[in-house]
């Protein structure tokens, strides 16, 4: 017999649902470390950002896949701490550029191009991934937003790491730092007013079966 109005359907994609997100989480995971790394051994502020907006989408996952099931007072509170953490980040990535700028930096093209030629093709696999589920709930939606974000990132430190050759300056590699820091801020601020919208308007329903 089947459950009131499609829970057991539902109960299928809520389950979909956090298979997808583990495997976006560890691939973003997995790809702060490069990055970091990288970007520490190659003086790259550009991947440092870049390391840390990876950072942003695996807590940002992490957050969805806690909210997965869950009512919509709980997505929106997962949704606000995300927000709140790639703030705090993005602030970070600012300081990294201000402190390269006074005391300058070499930044290695070489390791920039090729690690961000791989988080390129990861961000590519994770939005193909996630692109079923675009239309899904708010945290749903916050990680295919990212990962749709990342993917103009990537492309944007390719190009300042071929700025960095040609150019042999540290400049192209500040500005996209500071673009990427840009990005997150202003993606991470609509994160913050949509859970605030959802906590305002729906968080005190009671959630009945079949809505």
């Amino acid at each position: 017999m089947s459950s009131c109005c499609g829970v057991d359907s539902q109960a299928q994609i809520d389950s979909a649902q956090r298979k997808l997100l583990w495997t976006v989480l560890i691939l973003n995971g997995v790809m702060f470390f490069v990055e970091f790394i990288a970007g520490w051994v190659g003086q790259s502020s550009g991947l440092i950002a870049d390391s840390l907006d990876m950072l942003a989408d695996a807590l940002v996952y992490s957050a969805s896949l806690y909210a997965v099931g869950k009512t919509l007072k709980h997505k929106a509170n997962a949704a606000l701490l995300n927000g709140s953490l790639q703030l705090i980040l993005a602030s970070l990535v600012v300081l990294d550029v201000i402190k390269r700028f006074l005391f300058g930096s070499e930044p290695s093209a070489d390791i920039m191009l090729s690690v961000a030629v791989l988080a390129l093709v990861v961000n590519v696999i994770c939005f193909a991934m996630l692109y079923r589920f675009r239309n899904g709930d708010i945290n749903i939606r916050a990680s295919w937003i990212c990962s749709r974000n990342d993917m103009l990132l990537n492309t944007g430190v390719i190009f300042s790491a071929l700025l960095v050759s040609s150019q042999n300056a540290a400049w192209p590699d500040l500005l996209i730092a500071l673009v990427i820091a840009a990005i997150v801020i202003t993606s991470a601020i609509g994160i913050v007013r949509n859970a605030l919208q959802v906590r305002r308007g729906e968080a005190d329903k009671i959630e009945d079966c079949c809505g």
